[in-house]
């Protein structure tokens, strides 16, 4: 595979600090430009973030001396640094979505960890186990915008990564009816315990629109493009309730599920161990070699032993059984800023240069 230069939009938050270890070492992707708020601009990475370095390894010695430029009015200059850029910026939705189709406009490919352009009809929100066909949807995208080269790909969010991983296999048998309760880590919020201590010994019941992005990205996911849009699926019907948990990493779900035409257990369980998505099949750099882990003690998965399993980019199942009011029910766990985050964004560009969409 050829080496693509890469560009890390909001590099000095929780994610953007994910992406730049994540990158540090990639085999495909060489980071050449970092950007972030004009505030920050003008300073080394290590003066902007100070600390505020949140991962447990210490930041990239290739990055601490890059300047940062300004992530909103240097986009022509980072435009022509980089094939494409990852972005992780903290903005209000519609900012975000101005300043992605910018440099999408530019002619600076995307890979969005921001929830602004999921429902953007033309813009694939890929997960790229379960709908890496979705990238198609880009030739439509780049007619709209009127692009060559420019595009903007998101990753879902990190709560549906933990049990759409564990359900899509199980759709051959209808998947009529779903309830997923999520427990999320408090780096979901960009937390750690020292900047939020209200969380330790405590659990909050709420966490600002995260229930509606939890049933209705699955449905978009398994969606299909239609003409120039991707058309959500109108089944199966989920509901959730999203909790924020003491945890310091990993999104845990407890999935309730009823089919159509009810599978047996060893059913479900050999469909688990077999999948394998396209990633698999291309060996991209961060793909898992096994998607999805079934533990057989009761005791897993936990978020603590199990998050990081594979480079914290496997996706970990437990407690499968029948349940009295829907016909199976399960526990499900993945590493939320890893999958769920730039981990994932990272596996959707290796998928995207994989199949030109850099070139």
């Amino acid at each position: 595979m050829k080496q693509y230069n890469v560009g890390i939009i909001g590099a000095t938050g929780m994610v953007g600090q994910r992406f730049a270890t994540l990158l540090e070492n990639h085999p495909w992707f060489n980071v050449k430009v970092l950007s972030a708020s004009p505030r920050s601009a003008g300073k080394t990475y290590q003066e902007a973030v100070g600390n505020r370095w949140k991962m447990a390894v210490p930041m990239p010695e290739s990055m601490k001396d890059m300047i940062l430029l300004d992530a909103t009015s240097d986009i022509e200059k980072i435009a022509g640094m980089v094939d494409f850029c990852f972005c992780a910026v903290d903005m209000k939705k519609d900012e975000i979505k101005a300043l992605e189709e910018a440099y999408a406009k530019a002619e600076c490919p995307i890979v969005s960890n921001n929830s602004a352009h999921r429902f953007t009809p033309d813009v694939p929100m890929v997960v790229p186990e379960i709908n890496p066909e979705h990238i198609e949807i880009i030739k439509a995208q780049r007619e709209r915008l009127g692009t060559k080269r420019g595009f903007i790909a998101v990753k879902s969010n990190c709560s549906i990564q933990s049990y759409v991983p564990a359900l899509h296999p199980l759709r051959k048998f209808g998947l009529k009816n779903v309830l997923a309760c999520t427990y999320q880590a408090i780096s979901g919020a960009g937390k750690n315990f020292e900047t939020w201590p209200e969380m330790v010994d405590n659990l909050i019941p709420y966490i600002g629109g995260e229930e509606e992005k939890s049933e209705q990205e699955p449905l978009k996911v398994w969606g299909t493009i239609q003409g120039k849009e991707i058309v959500k699926t109108d089944s199966p019907s989920i509901t959730t309730q999203c909790l924020r948990v003491p945890v310091s990493d990993g999104h845990t779900a407890a999935v309730f599920v009823s089919f159509e035409q009810k599978p047996t257990k060893e059913e479900i369980l050999e469909l688990w161990s077999d999948f394998k998505g396209v990633p698999q099949e291309l060996e991209l750099p961060s793909a898992p070699k096994q998607f999805i882990h079934y533990f057989e003690d009761d005791n897993r998965p936990q978020a603590k032993l199990d998050r990081n399993l594979e480079n914290g980019m496997a996706v970990s199942t437990g407690r499968l059984r029948e349940d009295t009011q829907y016909d199976y029910k399960f526990v499900c766990l993945s590493h939320n800023t890893l999958r769920g985050a730039a981990g994932g964004a990272v596996l959707l560009a290796e998928l995207l240069a994989s199949k030109g969409y850099f070139d």
